[in-house]
């Protein structure tokens, strides 16, 4: 972040007045040709990307760098791409068609680099369409509920267009921006969006394979939980668990309870003992409320919440990452269906590499041992290989643990041949005289 003069911070107020203005002004700023960034999951600017939608007629080959991205999908209807082209690192629901059509982008990087390609000017950035909070008495404006992805990428850009979010929580750490570094600035009042624990879950299925994890969880860990209805149930399951940790990319509703019992404390962390690590924020508006202004949380660039060799520095580091499918040597698809794009690697490999160097660490690939497809047929998720053209997010070299609703596969100094029984006895009964068969086959037993 630039240092400010004294005058700067005084002067805030005018340079606040000066350059605020409508959502449609601000986004004559951009220009055919530009590359924005524009910041993601709860944190999407919803009124400049309305405005950025309606400009988009009198645009052409303008490219979107976007993460996770929660939001309405009115960018990428067919046809915009003429004008408009989203570029993800991480497919959401909302362009995931629209990138396996080829009407959008996809660009795999860990989420650790993501912020880096911008920095170190492997890609340029024209504009950044942002969303802070309102500021306070000395001009500076928290990126609120999605700081690790946007400080760095918005810095980085030519022009900064934020939208000032009454609603937006002022979370602390690394998240603030002062008002002289933007150059426009729209004001909002709208709900960030919400994502409930537990949606569209399994909950037999979901518990049961949260129960196996959380015996897995050691007293004093610290702990890093992905996205989905998995991870939220985990957390349900240690409420007798003591001294806990956060060191996570994202943290969820779950968290607040097991801080309020003292479960979560913080107090055994062996890197920001006593704070809570986090990069984004992703559930209701209860979380965002609790996490304004509250000194437990500390928000950082994902650049440093997710390099391994700053989460291994976390003693007994669990990390808890979910997969599409595990083929019989250990390889995990997380980011595919076969060839077809699904979501990306985000942090899970950043996570489970870290926690692997951890001292006690816990590295931990869970899922359902089965799926069911649109035609009602369940497929077992332990295969023998993985689809043709499936993508290996995390190598058969890392993975140490996986979760099935079965039981735990310990995967670590295993063979081959111990993996391949190991992962049998956790896939679902009705697929493990197949698998077996086909192991045999492939001469893995």
């Amino acid at each position: 972040m630039a240092a400010l003069n004294a005058q700067d911070v005084s002067s805030w107020r005018e340079i606040y007045a000066s350059r605020l203005t409508t959502s449609d002004e601000a986004l004559k700023a951009v220009e055919s040709g530009n590359r924005i960034y524009l910041t993601g999951n709860a944190s999407a600017p919803l009124e400049l990307l309305a405005a950025l939608v309606r400009r988009a007629p009198q645009l052409k080959d303008v490219e979107i760098f976007q993460p996770l991205t929660i939001c309405p999908g009115d960018y990428v209807i067919p046809g915009m791409d003429k004008h408009l082209r989203p570029n993800a690192f991480f497919i959401s629901h909302t362009i995931r068609g629209a990138v396996n059509e080829g009407r959008a982008d996809f660009t795999p990087v860990f989420l650790s680099e993501q912020p880096l390609l911008f920095r170190d000017g492997h890609l340029s950035l024209d504009v950044a369409l942002t969303h802070v909070s309102p500021p306070d008495e000395q001009g500076y404006c928290s990126l609120g509920a999605e700081a690790g992805l946007a400080i760095t990428s918005v810095e980085s850009a030519r022009t900064i267009i934020a939208q000032v979010n009454r609603q937006m929580p002022r979370t602390m750490g690394d998240t603030f921006m002062h008002v002289s570094r933007m150059q426009y600035i729209v004001e909002a009042d709208h709900q960030l969006a919400q994502r409930a624990m537990g949606d569209e879950a399994d909950e037999v299925t979901t518990e049961r394979i949260a129960a196996h994890i959380a015996e897995l969880i050691p007293d004093g860990a610290t702990m890093q939980l992905g996205i989905g209805s998995i991870p939220d149930a985990v957390l349900k399951h240690l409420h007798a668990k003591k001294d806990l940790g956060i060191h996570s990319e994202l943290i969820s509703d779950g968290v607040i309870e097991l801080v309020e019992k003292g479960v979560i404390n913080n107090s055994r962390k062996t890197l920001h003992p006593g704070k809570i690590v986090c990069g984004f924020l992703l559930g209701t508006d209860r979380l965002y409320q609790w996490t304004s202004n509250n000194p437990l949380l500390e928000m950082h660039r994902s650049e440093y919440v997710n390099d391994p060799f700053i989460v291994a520095q976390n003693d007994r580091m669990v990390a808890v990452n979910s997969a599409i499918e595990v083929d019989l040597t250990g390889q995990v698809c997380a980011d595919s269906i076969g060839p077809r794009l699904y979501s990306a690697v985000g942090g899970q490999l950043d996570f489970i590499y870290g926690a692997s160097r951890s001292k006690g660490g816990v590295p931990i690939i869970t899922m359902p041992s089965t799926s069911t497809l649109r035609n009602g047929t369940k497929v077992s998720k332990i295969v023998p290989m993985l689809k043709q053209g499936a993508g290996v997010v995390t190598s058969r070299n890392h993975v140490r643990y996986v979760v099935t609703e079965y039981g735990v596969a310990s995967l670590y100094g295993k063979s081959i041949r111990q993996r391949t029984q190991a992962l049998i006895n956790i896939a679902h009964p009705e697929f493990r005289e197949q698998i077996t068969r086909q192991a045999r086959e492939l001469h893995y037993l």
